[in-house]
């Protein structure tokens, strides 16, 4: 399965709620944290939410 290495870039002071949940479940919390995720539609749907605050890197095998 494909992995995806997604980064935090933003901080999530005075964002939305919903938006800090979200960073929360990808695993990050501040600026410059990463974490490698299979790349699945779940995944890609929470990171299209929080796209201002990520980065977001494929990883080859």
């Amino acid at each position: 399965m494909a992995k995806i290495k997604v980064k935090q870039i933003r901080s999530i002071i005075d964002r939305p709620v919903d938006q800090k949940l979200t960073i929360k479940a990808l695993g990050l919390g501040r600026p410059n944290w990463e974490i490698v995720h299979n790349d699945t539609p779940q995944i890609r749907g929470m990171i299209r939410k929080v796209t201002h605050l990520v980065e977001v890197k494929e990883i080859k095998d």
